[in-house]
């Protein structure tokens, strides 16, 4: 049997203000594709401010996002390849 290592880079961008944080997640796939995808978190007005917590809330968010559509992706392609509807792919 072969094994082939396979290697994706996934990058994550945060823009902050006083109340939110915004985050984008992307991964490079080897074929060249990218997929996108955005989370956020909102500060309430008496938390202190922890820029840190809100970069992992909305950063957990986009990856859970840009997971789901990778999932969607995936189950898109075995239903191409296969000439068929196959059952969701859930996690």
């Amino acid at each position: 049997m072969t094994h082939t290592t396979v290697g994706w880079h996934v990058e994550l961008e945060f823009m902050e203000d006083e109340q939110q944080t915004r985050a984008v997640a992307m991964v490079r796939l080897p074929d060249g594709s990218e997929v996108r995808a955005r989370g956020h978190a909102n500060r309430h007005h008496t938390d202190s401010n922890q820029p840190r917590v809100g970069e992992e809330i909305a950063g957990a968010r986009a990856l859970n996002e840009l997971a789901m559509q990778m999932l969607s992706k995936a189950h898109s392609e075995i239903d191409d390849a296969s000439g068929r509807i196959s059952h969701p792919i859930h996690v």
